[in-house]
């Protein structure tokens, strides 16, 4: 009797997939990976199926939707999902794939390398191990695994260019990490499944990422209005501050008005932004921005993409922004 989990590997390119070629290394398709499957096919019933092959710089909001379509329509007679994929813009995707696929009903596990698999001293042997066996855990929901850790896609940050821990879980603990006694699942981290699983993957790509500075000009509030831009999602200082002085508040609140989403969150990785400490931040929850408090910046900038592209309207947005979908907040 075959007691074997079965996975469905779907591959995108990536660093894990590529091969020297002339200007670089260029992604290739999966057979480039057939030596560790072989491998891994010891232990589970392993499907290949190649979506795409793309460095993930150049994975875009579309591509998100397809890799999102093809896991909830291919799960069906599967354990478990693995998307292979690119370091660089991972993290967007498992963002942007976990709200797109609320209560997914099986694991879906993103994982890659920092160097390629036809490399003696890849690392992507030891994440292809780890993503499986997330796959094969039977708790459903999105996942990153990398470095023998497992964390929630939605808390998922690239932290490292190089090193092989590249990638660290923000504000969260992991949801399953790899020790002697082999893959421990923390559940408490797991998302909670709250209905039927969806596909609800239209999403808006007017949204922008808007690293505060010191004297930035408030005009470029105006300009993103102006080129149609329905969300904003502004990494302001600490618990949350922004300039409010010299018109700062003026161009934000333009924007509130205009019917714009405005998010405010950190550019600290670590910790929450929190807009009642402080004078300035109480302005801005009176202008009816949205706090991000402990999103990682591609958790909001994904959920915001997605909210519009579902068509709230800013209160409803504002309301959303206030629940945890799928861990990517602290209530």
């Amino acid at each position: 009797m075959n007691n074997k989990k079965k996975i469905l590997l779907l591959t995108t390119g990536g660093t894990i997939a590529s091969v020297p070629g002339g200007e670089g290394l260029e992604p290739h398709r999966s057979g480039v990976m057939e030596r560790e499957l072989e491998q891994l096919r010891t232990y589970y019933e392993i499907t290949v199926k190649d979506v795409m092959c793309l460095d993930s710089s150049n994975i875009t909001p579309e591509e998100w939707q397809y890799i999102a379509r093809c896991i909830f329509e291919e799960r069906t007679g599967f354990d478990g999902i693995v998307v292979s994929h690119g370091t660089d813009t991972m993290a967007y995707t498992a963002s942007a794939v976990t709200f797109m696929l609320p209560n997914i009903d099986i694991p879906v596990v993103f994982t890659g390398s920092q160097l390629p698999l036809a490399d003696m001293l890849s690392d992507g042997p030891d994440n292809l191990r780890t993503a499986f066996a997330m796959a094969a855990s039977g708790h459903p929901g999105v996942f990153l695994a990398f470095d023998r850790k497992v964390m929630l896609g939605c808390r998922a940050v690239k932290v490292r260019a190089s090193g092989f821990s590249a990638f660290e879980s923000v504000n969260a603990r992991y949801a399953a990490q790899v020790s002697n006694l082999g893959l421990v699942v923390d559940k408490e981290v797991l998302p909670q499944q709250k209905g039927e699983p969806r596909l609800e993957a239209d999403i808006s790509r007017n949204v922008f990422l808007l690293k505060l500075t010191p004297g930035l000009n408030p005009a470029i509030f105006d300009m993103l209005a102006a080129m149609g831009y329905k969300g904003i999602v502004i990494e302001a200082f600490g618990l949350g501050g922004v300039n409010v002085l010299h018109k700062g508040l003026r161009g934000i609140r333009r924007a509130v008005e205009d019917g714009i989403s405005v998010v405010v969150t950190t550019q600290c990785l670590y910790d929450s932004s929190n807009l009642q400490v402080y004078q300035v931040g109480n302005k801005l929850l009176e202008l009816g921005v949205i706090q991000g408090r402990d999103m990682t910046s591609e958790a909001a900038m994904t959920k915001l993409m997605w909210a519009i592209g579902q068509g709230l309207e800013p209160e409803e947005i504002s309301e959303l922004f206030a629940k945890n979908l799928a861990g990517e907040v602290t209530a």
